[in-house]
């Protein structure tokens, strides 16, 4: 079970980098990766703070996450062999940083420019390249230092992402559930629990989360770093990835670069609350209060798209049970499930 040792959340966090650094034993040498755009947000301030200490740091640009750029960066580690390495970023450049540190068994340190997904605490890493479309285990931060005064120079859309992300963990326990009562699979209430309560905690907090709002983004942040825990706790992506994360697969399949993950898994668990015989209602209406997608429209996508995205969805990971699984669908039901929720 790995564990982050180091969560540091707040404004004018990023001042604390050397001392966290210097606590977690590490002495000569970091290794950053960012994006251009949040090496000069962040990442620039890391690297300096870190050299002002005497620490020996090299950095490295990418401005994706594909295969191609984990082997680049796991050719740097090889040759440089720094004591730790830093994701400065939104979800691609901590991927990358997470998966190319986890193969070259270096420790990894979370610090995030946004709040659009879990990716910023989980163990589980999403790169383009593989054969199958989801995530694959890396390894956990050992520490995360998430600045929120940097964090609210984003997009608020990345926030509305985050809540998405967080609100869809309320069908992936069901469909965890369901697997294990059905399928006999492992599952683990600790690790359950801590993914819905922070769900809870997104849902009962909707009207504090808002652009600006310091203690909104605060839960959220809370909510997306507990959500990362549950799944160094259960081993797997299970808590916090179910049917509406297929979903969000599919349609990425289907239709690439249309709307963000959170946004997309959002509007897929209004639909499977809907199967799972939940209250579909109440999450639409949180996610509208925030300001998030929860239609077809919305998302940018036809509907046609949302249809051919349920029917494929349940084929991405055969060995996910989910209600995808067990309902077993057709089209015409499809299309109904998603007039009835209005996502069409």
């Amino acid at each position: 079970m790995q564990l982050p040792r180091e969560v540091i959340v707040g404004n004018g966090t990023i001042e604390r980098v050397t001392e966290v650094f210097r606590r977690l034993g590490f002495t000569e040498s970091a290794f950053i990766i960012a994006g251009s755009k949040t090496y000069d947000v962040a990442g620039k301030i890391v690297k300096e703070l870190l050299e002002e200490d005497g620490i020996e740091v090299n950095r490295f640009l990418v401005e994706s996450a594909t295969v191609k750029d984990v082997e680049a960066v796991e050719e740097e580690l090889k040759a440089l062999k720094p004591q730790v390495v830093f994701g400065v970023g939104g979800g691609t450049k901590i991927d990358v940083a997470k998966l190319s540190s986890a193969h070259q068994k270096v420790p990894f340190i979370s610090v995030p420019t946004t709040a659009s997904h879990d990716g910023i605490a989980s163990p589980v890493s999403a790169v383009k390249g593989f054969e199958k479309p989801y995530s694959v285990m890396a390894q956990a931060p050992i520490a995360i230092i998430a600045d929120t005064n940097i964090i609210m120079q984003a997009p608020w859309r990345f926030g509305v992402s985050g809540c998405g992300d967080v609100i869809a963990k309320f069908t992936a326990v069901k469909d965890w559930k369901l697997a294990h009562e059905e399928k006999n699979e492992y599952y683990g209430e600790y690790a359950a629990s801590l993914a819905l309560m922070s769900a809870k905690l997104v849902m009962r907090n909707a009207e504090l989360i808002k652009p600006e709002k310091e203690e909104g983004l605060r839960v959220l942040l809370e909510a997306l770093i507990s959500c990362g825990v549950s799944m160094s706790i259960a081993g797997s992506s299970r808590p916090c990835s179910g049917s509406e994360h297929l979903f969000s697969h599919a349609l990425d399949m289907i239709k690439s670069n249309h709307a963000m993950h959170g946004e997309q898994c959002g509007v897929g668990t209004i639909m499977m609350a809907y199967l799972h015989r939940a209250n579909w209602k109440c999450i639409r209406r949180t996610l509208k209060m925030l300001g998030a997608p929860t239609n077809a429209h919305e998302l940018g996508i036809e509907k046609k798209d949302v249809v051919k995205a349920l029917e494929t969805a349940s084929t991405l990971r055969p060995e996910r049970y989910t209600i995808l699984n067990k309902l077993n669908l057709h089209h015409e039901a499809y299309e109904r499930l998603a007039k009835i929720t209005e996502v069409i």
